[in-house]
């Protein structure tokens, strides 16, 4: 149904009003043409028969009396169907000849003072029917004659009016049958729009992988179907991800609470030592240790989505790899790790947040560090490469599975669950650690296998520009590790 707001009837509106605009333009210049047209042909004849009454006065004048001048103008019916419509006066006023019907109708002929300014045409009205008027000087043997000269128009104006009611007749016949036929290609282009409209309608979060039909017209309409359904599939992804994030985190937050929660009711539920209290005690205080983790990096990522701005100046990255290698170097050992460092001494200079990226290559090395058993390596290098600083963490440990490295910047993912756990992983580190090399419009990539170790790589442009702020990039779908810390 086409309402008076829909586009169908604002094309249908358009399309008839330019339409009638352009047929009543038509319409009329037709007509004026066609009046000029007929104008120009009854002066034409005018124009003929004042020639005429000027040859027939230059032969006749000198030998015939002005009576029988009178005489032979009336009998030779020199200006044919309108010989009776014609009178000549001389410069003194005085009628050579006046045909009946214009002294009839007193039509008095200008003098030949009046008509030195040229011809004169006029349109007059004798015994009740149109006639237009030529009047000239006619200049015979250095005599001036006012010649004026008429013709009828009633058959002019009568066809004239079959014109006009022809084109009355015929416009809005065409603009009826015209304005039926764009009404109804309007509603047939449009017939995609409703459909899209109502599929459109139809999606909502709990159907998000339904998609528009995408009519294959090559037009507006296919391009807008095609970046709806590429808009909702990002929604879907996106609705997916969260659904995902939201299950796992309450996953990751129920485990723990549960097990505080068992080891202070089996506390409690009979008398202890004091030694067992502490113990039950530590279990707990364990536990809080690796959920304030989980909270605090769900903080993090949150933050993150929402897109909140890093401070981003230019920085020595050299320090910043030196500093984190610093605090992985005491994590190792405790790990029983070695743990080597190749940090050039020159300064390679970044635009950056220099904490954020000492948090991000932490990750990294801490990752490193607890998949490596005791005895293990894990080496970091920085080297400048190509226009960019290239930082690389390398270990010995028990490497990834292949069917794992695309899915281990995925949030709480891990492919070691058991050993996660045991170590106090809870998936959500790489994708910290992802989140803000992106965020520094670097790269992160991972080279695995099983058994082999892991080669985890930051790529980070040099900075060659004004420190700025710059937002983080948006985490919806991060990805986070199967091992990280």
């Amino acid at each position: 149904m086409m309402t008076r707001r829909s586009i169908g009837f604002r094309l249908a509106t358009w399309y008839f009003s330019v339409l009638a605009v352009a047929l009543i333009g038509f319409g009329a210049g037709v007509w004026f043409a066609m009046r000029h047209s007929l104008y120009a042909a009854v002066d034409h004849t005018l124009n003929d028969q004042v020639r005429g009454v000027a040859h027939f006065i230059e032969q006749h004048r000198a030998s015939l009396s002005p009576e029988k001048v009178r005489d032979e103008l009336r009998k030779h019916s020199l200006l044919g169907p309108a010989a009776d419509l014609f009178q000549v006066s001389d410069s003194g006023g005085r009628w050579l000849y006046r045909s009946d019907p214009l002294q009839d109708a007193q039509i008095s002929a200008p003098s030949t003072e009046q008509l030195k300014a040229g011809d004169r045409y006029e349109d007059a009205l004798v015994r009740s029917e149109p006639v237009r008027f030529l009047s000239r000087n006619v200049a015979v043997r250095g005599q001036l004659y006012a010649v004026q000269v008429a013709a009828p128009l009633h058959e002019l104006a009568e066809g004239l009016d079959r014109i006009l009611w022809i084109l009355v007749g015929i416009i809005p016949a065409i603009l009826g049958v015209a304005s039926f036929v764009g009404y109804w290609m309007s509603r047939r282009a449009l017939v995609s729009v409703d459909e899209i409209t109502n599929a459109a309608r139809s999606i909502s979060a709990q159907n998000l992988s339904l998609r528009l039909p995408v009519p294959h017209t090559g037009d507006e309409l296919q391009r807008l179907s095609m970046t709806l359904n590429a808009m909702f599939e990002r929604l879907d992804l996106a609705f997916a991800q969260i659904k995902r994030f939201t299950a796992d985190a309450s996953h990751e937050l129920r485990t723990p609470i549960a097990l505080m929660r068992t080891t202070a009711e089996l506390a409690l539920r009979r008398k202890r030592s004091g030694e067992e209290y502490r113990e039950g005690l530590a279990q707990i205080l364990a536990e809080l240790e690796r959920t304030s983790t989980l909270i605090e990096h769900l903080l993090l990522l949150a933050r993150a989505d929402s897109g909140t701005q890093m401070q981003f100046s230019p920085m020595d990255l050299t320090q910043t790899v030196r500093e984190a290698c610093e605090q992985g170097r005491v994590l190792a050992e405790a790990g029983q790790v070695l743990f080597d460092s190749n940090v050039p001494e020159t300064t390679i200079w970044v635009e950056g947040d220099g904490q954020a990226l000492r948090r991000g290559f932490l990750i990294l090395i801490d990752n490193a560090v607890k998949y490596t058993g005791a005895g293990g390596q894990v080496r970091v290098s920085l080297i400048r490469k190509d226009g960019a600083a290239d930082i690389t963490v390398m270990d010995s440990g028990i490497g990834i599975a292949p069917e794992d490295l695309p899915r281990i910047f995925d949030r709480f993912y891990r492919a070691d669950k058991a050993r996660c756990r045991e170590q106090g992983g809870i998936g959500l580190g790489l994708a910290i650690a992802r989140w803000i090399v992106e965020a520094h419009r670097g790269q992160i990539r991972v080279e695995s296998a099983l058994g082999q170790g892991s080669t985890f790589s930051v790529t980070l442009p040099l900075h060659t520009g004004v420190a700025k702020v710059r937002p983080p990039m948006v985490l919806l779908g991060a990805s986070l590790s199967h091992r990280d810390p």
